[in-house]
């Protein structure tokens, strides 16, 4: 089969890679039709992300056709038309009882934090991702999901990741009925987490990121207030003036390890981990936070250290909360909300780009050109 490969940063191809097989019963094999390159591809593109390897298949976002199940699969059959959530579980163990399937006990032999997670290193269980034109699918009775009629697949491919992670930061902040919410970060989940802050009650949202595209991006699909934090002398300052002087009720930080705004912050991150991610979009949350606020991260971070601002934080009283999503927990309501045209998170692609072609995909996408906010990748 062809596959993105990654052979160290800032460099991968599309080669020839063995066909994946039938591991466990549980198994399936997914044909895939489409794909997405997310913003935390671009952290393991960059190198940010420890025990990435030489050969490894990136992507998270993916749908497709069910080729082939094994022995003991029962909710799927060959040709079903299927959505994967980025998480890998097992769906019975201690956690995955308690709806944390981003948690599974059972999937990563490598991390005593997150479970697996397709496509993404090995401090994620080493499972090739969906960049490619096969990619097998443990516990398939658990995971995936068939495509319900009517639903685009394109919205589909989105709920996979980006918009489900979005919502599901959304959640996390415990809006009440009339607050004002922050999103830092204006890529996708951002945009996500924008739209579905309405969704929660939300009186106010206000979306901060430093380029002008996906600020017009957050106005348009998000409906939300803008802040372009470039063009302004001190973003906490000036978020506190937007809110009486009291700060955001919540804020959701949807930018993570690569985070723009500090040069040192940035350098000792991004050039020279020192750091498991700049920590600039984190501590700009805990300043402008109301004091008994709460913070809602949905940007990844690596596992080393980051000089976050704990104390300040725990001396306004802030909840945090935080986690990778459990995407599928997320499904039965976003689809209600797609078929009550309340969302289209496919609004959110702005450019489709062909398998063979994805090299130039993820440097768009890295160097932010040509307006890019979500690309898709074509893969049947």
């Amino acid at each position: 089969m062809k596959a993105m490969t990654y052979r160290g940063p800032y460099k991968l191809r599309v080669e020839e890679k063995p066909d994946p097989k039938i591991e466990h019963p549980n198994d399936a094999i997914v044909r895939v039709e489409l794909a997405a390159i997310c913003g935390s591809d671009l952290h393991l593109y960059h190198g940010m992300m420890p025990d990435t390897r030489v050969g490894h298949t990136f992507g998270h976002e993916f749908i497709g056709r069910v080729e082939q199940v094994g022995s003991s699969v029962q909710n799927l059959k060959v040709g079903d038309r299927v959505m994967v959530p980025f998480n890998i579980f097992c769906g019975s163990c201690f956690f995955c009882s308690r709806g944390l399937f981003s948690n599974c006990h059972n999937v990563n032999a490598n991390a005593t934090a997150v479970g697996g997670i397709y496509g993404y290193s090995h401090t994620a269980g080493g499972y090739d991702g969906g960049q490619a034109e096969l990619v097998r699918v443990p516990f398939a009775d658990v995971g995936p999901a068939v495509i319900p009629d009517g639903v685009n697949p394109e919205d589909a491919l989105l709920l996979t990741d980006a918009f489900s992670t979005g919502y599901f930061g959304a959640q996390l902040a415990d809006i009440v009925e009339g607050d004002t919410a922050v999103v830092f970060g204006a890529g996708p989940i951002g945009l996500a987490a924008a739209r579905s802050c309405w969704l929660m009650g939300a009186g106010r949202v206000i979306v901060v990121d430093y380029l002008d595209y996906r600020l017009r991006k957050a106005e348009e699909f998000a409906h939300a207030e803008t802040i372009n934090f470039g063009q302004v002398n001190d973003i906490v300052l000036e978020l506190k003036k937007q809110t009486g002087g009291l700060g955001a009720d919540v804020v959701v930080e949807a930018v993570g390890a690569e985070a723009d705004g500090h040069i040192m912050q940035h350098v000792t991150a991004a050039k020279l981990k020192l750091q498991g991610g700049s920590p600039v979009a984190l501590n700009w949350a805990i300043d402008s936070v109301r004091k008994g606020g709460t913070i809602s991260v949905m940007g990844a971070y690596g596992p080393l250290f980051s000089a976050v601002k704990f104390g300040d934080a725990m001396n306004k009283g802030v909840t945090m909360r935080m986690n990778q999503a459990p995407v599928k927990r997320q499904w039965p309501r976003l689809l209600e909300h797609i078929a009550a045209g309340h969302i289209k998170p496919s609004e959110m692609i702005t450019h489709r780009i062909p398998l063979e072609h994805i090299a130039e995909g993820y440097h768009i996408f890295s160097s932010k050109l040509d307006d890019i906010i979500k690309p898709v990748i074509t893969v049947a």
